[in-house]
């Protein structure tokens, strides 16, 4: 047998010994980078679960303990480090920290964990425009107030949208009957203030604040208000609701969520409030307690 037959034959049995340790050596590492990857996320998820079973907790504290609670959550969620849970964490809390009044350094520390959580690991967009996320926070600056720094195009498409929606809301109109059979036209409540309320029976928050709205109805009807409380729902289903609660402003239905989508509702509750001229003086994006109502009608001119 020839020398050189046998050299090659020699080296390809150490090319292919070679070439299986690397292989061996490679499926090792991701093994290794497997494990410590699963390590990592159950790492994560001991801290962000704790968190989570906080947020659930929210609406049964009392609202200065809610705030301080809403408060250190975020900045935990802001210390997390970057993993698929933390943007919706931040979107969560952002969503319940607009449930009442919790106050405006409350508001802006979740805005600012939001905002960073969303830098860090910005989302996708959706089929008609920006991510949740997005919204949640361009409704905290819009209409809450607060201050953060994004230079990201969703976010900008988000506050567009939102001066869009604002713009509509102002020359929308509807004719909707209420319980009693009576027909009411937003248009023609010049000369009163009209408070528009979207709300549903099985919505807590929106629950939360009708009694509220009823004292304030009743406060100030003489000065001209007009209490307009818009459910989808049907009649079965609100009626009841409406006479255990004894509810004394109209209640009206939105069969086919014609005005609920006139007015861009997202969300519930909701509040609209327009002056004698019709203008749209105020709004809320959620829950709202009597104080910030009381602050809201100020705008339309009742004290």
């Amino acid at each position: 047998m020839p020398k050189d037959d046998s050299r090659e034959r020699r080296r390809r049995r150490l090319l292919v010994l070679a070439l299986l340790a690397l292989c061996a050596l490679v499926l090792s590492y991701s093994i290794v980078a497997q494990r410590r990857a699963q390590s990592d996320l159950r790492a994560n998820n001991d801290v962000e679960q704790p968190i989570a079973a906080q947020m659930r907790t929210l609406r049964s504290l009392a609202p200065d303990v809610r705030a301080l609670k809403t408060k250190q959550l975020a900045l935990q969620i802001r210390h997390l480090p970057v993993s698929m849970n933390k943007v919706p964490l931040a979107n969560s809390l952002a969503s319940l920290s607009t449930e009442g009044d919790l106050g405006h350094d409350t508001l802006q520390e979740v805005a600012s964990t939001l905002a960073e959580s969303l830098l860090q690991q910005p989302q996708p967009a959706t089929f008609n425009g920006p991510g949740p996320a997005y919204i949640e926070l361009a409704q905290l600056v819009r209409y809450e107030h607060v201050r953060v720094t994004l230079d990201d195009p969703q976010f900008s498409a988000a506050l567009s949208r939102l001066a869009s929606d604002d713009a509509s809301r102002q020359k929308a109109d509807f004719t909707l009957t209420d319980l009693q059979g009576k027909t009411w036209t937003l248009s023609e409540l010049h000369g009163k203030v009209a408070l528009v309320n979207f709300w549903a029976t099985w919505c807590p928050p929106c629950r939360s604040e009708m009694p509220d709205l009823g004292a304030l109805y009743q406060r100030f009807k003489s000065q001209g208000l007009v209490v307009l409380a818009i459910s989808d729902e049907d009649a079965v289903t609100v009626k009841p609701f409406v006479e255990h609660f004894k509810i004394a402003f109209p209640v009206l239905l939105d069969s086919g969520d014609k005005v609920n989508e006139r007015f861009k509702i997202a969300g519930i509750p909701k509040t609209f409030i327009y002056g004698r001229d019709g203008t749209l003086v105020a709004q809320a994006i959620d829950m709202r307690t009597s104080s910030q109502f009381e602050a809201m009608l100020a705008q339309a001119g009742l004290h």
